[in-house]
């Protein structure tokens, strides 16, 4: 039974190299092995570009930009005055939604929405979605904002939300359907989107700076552009997975074009596109966190504040209330997506309509605790909200004097003996050999196309002039992908062996990812102050929950026939997991390892933030000094580096598949 499982890697899918078992690392990595140890004999020319030959893209960039802010269009207006008069759009419903959440509408003399009234619509929204867990779930998470004097803070945020996931998913579906319906386009579309969804969140802050300035509605506007991008490819994928029986039917039935997308197509595609929602909302958390950078006020602005002052138990009281507010926006996008259409009993408006009959009486009731009773009920005030500040600055206080030397012996003994050295490592790498193996195993696995495709991603890093710091990048992203894989490979095989530890696995994985990444700088500089040990610590946390998901995924994945043949032919469970299950879940845990590459290059990005010196502190500079074609060239670099990734390992688990016969 084991040899079934791998011994179909004898049969290559037809078209692929044929070569022997021997002879396929030699071939690729030798090469490349060669050139590093023959590094002080290449010439200079070989280990780095030269500086001549650094191709200008900044300058390039920046005299495109140059033209747009200040070149006038038809003798009108620049490109510039358009995006700022587009901005303007944004401003009038993120001033409704936050009239309605916080700040109230003086002039007609309208106080904002109780406190106790959105808590109360939370809980009724959350058991009419799934239930009174979901309902405690998420008043709770929504009754904390308040209780810790969060409350204004959270909705200047929620607001944002509120307003960027609509027009991200608006956009996205329509630009979803245009690929759909037009072939050509969708050609284009897909490249652009595979770019957007790997760039570093800050790409998407410099030109929107540049183009529509700093403060709220600029943040909101970045945060549109990056959540867009995974809501456009679920549209693509949920229309295109259509059967097309299901549209046969349609167009007999005697559809026009129109009632045929929007009576058939997009209902039908409906689950796909509502996993898209729930994506959109929580891309848009995340970038509206970071989106202060460019003047976003809320929670983003508030705890990047605490963050530059060490002000760690302010910091993690602020972070808590973005993860809460996180979790229930996920929970509940994710129960709005499972639910299917109910059948409506007869009978009264209370008795058939419940949920509304409650939220409306939980508006009456609150409202009018508000304006006649209790002034309590529309916002706490500071005096009789709770924080757990000190709590945590003791228990800094507490690691510090306590672990701090043996946390500093840690750090320096792993800076020491690994890291530095490993980073030297890194460093020796000639450009020459990387685009050589690169290109080798692009042409094993998928042919002259793939080769061309990642060895020009390596060309681009190394002539744009940042083949240094991309080297620093990749070592600490090497080093946090190995951890992840020795941390949360045995987690996931834990994870498979049942039920019950699948479901335990999978709340914590979705609980950590919905997390803004922000948040996770907050206990690694509790433990390890700045530097990379506290960089690493805070990407391997981030970065390890795709490798668990997708080994827990791919392992309960192999047919159970498989396994019970396994078993009836006499495999102990130790040899049935190795000789079997991981065979066949291979493919499946190395798109795990993917994800895992791709979380850890926004993740490092983001911890330059803390004290590093690879490609995210050149971001950072840019942002800084508002240099959009620097920005963008950097973080074209990194996100060259995870597509590289992304291709080589998407081509060889697709190979993989072929091999076991179950592509």
């Amino acid at each position: 039974m084991a040899e079934t499982a791998t011994g179909a890697e004898s049969s290559p899918p037809t078209g692929r190299p044929r070569l022997p078992s021997w002879a396929i690392p030699v071939l690729l990595v030798g090469p490349f092995l060669a050139l590093v140890m023959a590094r002080e004999r290449l010439p200079a020319w070989a280990v780095t570009v030269p500086e001549p030959w650094h191709v200008p893209f900044i300058d390039w960039i920046n005299a495109v930009v140059k033209v747009l802010r200040k070149d006038a269009i038809f003798g009108l207006f620049t490109f510039r005055d358009l995006t700022r008069a587009g901005a303007e759009a944004i401003d009038w419903p993120l001033q409704i939604v936050e009239g309605v959440l916080i700040a109230g509408f003086p002039a007609l003399g309208l106080p904002a929405l109780p406190w106790v009234l959105i808590v109360g619509l939370a809980a009724i929204w959350g058991w009419y979605l799934k239930g009174p867990r979901l309902a405690l779930l998420a008043g709770g998470c929504i009754a904390y904002l308040a209780l810790f004097g969060k409350w204004k803070l959270s909705m200047i945020t929620l607001a944002a939300v509120l307003v960027a996931a609509p027009v991200a998913g608006a956009i996205g579906i329509a630009l979803g359907i245009l690929a759909v319906k037009k072939r050509w386009f969708e050609m284009l579309l897909w490249p652009v989107l595979n770019v957007m969804q790997s760039l570093p969140h800050f790409s998407y802050l410099i030109p929107v700076a540049v183009f529509i300035g700093v403060g709220h509605k600029a943040g909101t506007i970045a945060t549109i552009l990056f959540a867009m991008p995974p809501m456009a490819r679920l549209a693509i994928l949920g229309l295109r997975g259509i059967s097309k029986e299901v549209t046969e039917a349609g167009i007999m039935a005697g559809c026009t074009p129109r009632q045929l997308l929007w009576k058939v197509e997009v209902p039908a595609a409906r689950d796909a596109l509502m996993i898209g929602v729930n994506q959109v909302i929580m891309q848009c958390l995340a970038m509206v966190v970071i989106a202060s950078f460019v003047g976003a006020k809320g929670l983003g602005h508030d705890l990047l504040f605490r963050l530059q002052s060490l002000r760690i138990g302010q910091a993690l009281e602020i972070g808590v209330a973005i993860v809460l507010m996180a979790i229930a926006l996920d929970r509940l996008s994710q129960a709005l997506a499972a639910r299917q259409p109910a059948h409506i009993p007869e009978g009264p408006f209370w008795r058939t309509h419940p949920f509304l009959t409650a939220a409306g009486g939980a508006i009456v009731g609150s409202i009018l605790a508000a304006v006649l009773t209790t002034p309590l009920a529309q916002i706490l005030p500071k005096d009789l909200t709770v924080t757990t500040a000190p709590m945590w600055d003791a228990l800094v206080d507490i690691i510090t004097v306590n672990l701090f030397d043996a946390l500093a012996i840690f750090r320096d003994d792993l800076l020491r003996h690994v890291l530095i050295p490993l980073r030297r490592l890194f460093q020796l790498v000639p450009w020459l050999a990387l685009v050589i193996l690169v290109a080798s195993l692009g042409w094993y696995l998928k042919g002259w196309r793939l080769a061309l495709t990642v060895a020009g991603f390596i060309l681009f890093i190394a002539f744009a002039g940042f083949w240094p710091r991309a080297l620093i990048t990749a070592y600490m992203v090497a080093f946090s992908v190995v951890v992840c894989i020795v941390v949360g490979l045995p987690l996931g095989v834990w994870a498979s062996r049942g039920d019950r530890r699948t479901a335990i696995a999978t709340t914590l994985c979705d609980t950590f990812q919905t997390f803004p990444s922000f948040i996770y700088l907050i206990p690694v500089i509790m433990l390890f102050q700045v530097g990379d040990v506290a960089a690493i610590t805070a990407i391997v946390i981030y970065a390890v929950i795709p490798i668990v998901r997708y080994t827990m995924f791919g392992l309960r994945a192999v047919p159970s026939e498989i396994v019970e043949a396994a078993t009836t032919s006499g495999c102990t469970p130790m040899q049935t997991l190795w000789k079997v299950r991981m065979p066949l879940a291979f493919p499946e845990i190395m798109l795990g390892i993917n994800q895992t590459i791709m979380f850890a290059l926004f993740m490092v990005i983001i911890a330059a933030f803390i004290g590093t010196r690879d490609l995210g502190q050149e971001i950072f500079r840019a942002l800084t000094f508002a240099d959009a074609g620097k920005g963008l060239v950097v973080g074209l670099c990194v996100s060259f580096m995870g597509l590289t990734a992304d291709q080589l390992i998407t081509a060889w688990a697709h190979r993989r598949r072929q091999m076991l016969g179950v592509a």
